[in-house]
């Protein structure tokens, strides 16, 4: 078993007592450091970066050097796994991700097969083997992957989208060719976080970043029901230690519940939900993770002090359960040292609901 110096965030995942609330950032490590945009240029573009296992390790370091984190995550992207089935992923300067070769039929989800972790994908885990190693322990690495619906609407679309309507059309009028493509990320995803957690990752998480996107039964048939399959599929204890599972569907507040009863560990909620309110939801059945809306690391400190006593409040003198977090990654323009004040105001003032 390897020896952890700070295991907080794991033990609050698993709802055992922790002495303050432990915090980590979505995107920490990112373009609002200095030093992220310094390795970024020196990789050359993002997906030679996500690609160079030392340079990876790296950045995904850099938030650790200059803040009390409690945990690590993976310096990697959600489309590592589409762009291993061959869609041709190449990222257009202001336009995000975009695929030479989308899905638009069943024929293109036949031709399709599972990447293999250990070869297609071993970058991602020759970097999280570098990185347990360079973490010496210090804190926990968070591996990850997006969700099935959510990496089909990159794949369908043949990049970001904001209506959604080739996914939907599909939806509507092939749903058995997307149930067939949805199947077999899922099956993907399942084979590329046991093998993260094999190679180190000890907790992992599924972003869902669409998912708020459909309505409440095609939220169910489409993208939870897959994610429930994932959850069944995953190794849940690795080196003597349980590995802790976490589903973030933005803009899901709705289906808590539902979420909850997939088997999952904890919830990772956004900024449209009250926490307090999550939590009279969902009770002792999972823990909780976030939910400070990103744009709040825009006001003064005072304002920031004063949200994270808010949500430490909402989620109340329980103890454990919370892993607090922004409610989505951190924006690139943010002011470094706004971060900063905001994690160590949650270290400072969640003291007093662990006594």
């Amino acid at each position: 078993m390897t020896e952890l110096k700070n295991d907080a965030y794991l033990r609050a995942l698993l709802k055992q007592p922790v002495e303050h609330t432990p915090i980590w950032m979505m995107r920490q490590a990112g373009r609002y450091l200095p030093e992220y945009k310094a390795t970024r240029a020196q990789a050359g573009d993002f997906m030679s970066l996500c690609r160079n296992t030392e340079l990876a390790c790296e950045v995904t370091l850099q938030p650790l050097r200059r803040f009390p984190l409690d945990a690590a995550i993976l310096f990697s992207d959600i489309l590592t796994i589409p762009d291993a089935m061959g869609l041709g992923l190449y990222f257009e300067t202001g336009e995000g991700p975009r695929f030479e070769r989308p899905i638009q039929s069943k024929a293109d989800v036949d031709k399709i097969g599972l990447p293999d972790p250990e070869g297609e994908l071993k970058y991602v885990m020759d970097a999280v083997r570098m990185i347990r190693r360079e973490l010496k322990g210090e804190v926990p690495l968070i591996g990850f992957s997006g969700s099935p619906w959510t990496l089909a609407t990159y794949m369908v679309e043949g990049g970001s989208s904001k209506a959604f309507t080739k996914i939907k059309k599909m939806m509507y009028s092939e749903p058995q060719t997307l149930h067939l493509l949805l199947d077999k990320l899922a099956d993907s995803v399942i084979e590329y976080l046991n093998a993260q957690i094999a190679a180190g990752a000890q907790s992992v998480m599924v972003f869902d970043t669409w998912g708020g996107v459909l309505s409440p039964r095609d939220y169910n048939d489409f993208s939870l029901q897959y994610m429930a399959k994932i959850v069944d599929g995953l190794t849940r204890e690795n080196d003597g230690r349980k590995v802790p599972v976490t589903l973030f569907t933005k803009n899901g507040g709705m289906w808590l519940e539902k979420i909850a009863a997939t088997g999952c560990d904890a919830l990772g909620l956004d900024w449209t939900i009250d926490i307090e309110n999550a939590k009279a939801r969902v009770g002792d059945k999972v823990a909780l993770q976030g939910n400070m809306d990103p744009s709040m690391l825009y006001a003064p400190k005072e304002r920031i002090t004063e949200e994270v006593e808010k949500i430490l409040a909402g989620y109340g003198d329980t103890g454990t359960g919370h892993v607090f977090n922004l409610g989505h990654g951190i924006h690139p323009d943010v002011n470094p040292e706004h971060a900063g004040h905001f994690i160590n105001e949650v270290k400072r003032l969640s003291k007093a609901y662990h006594k």
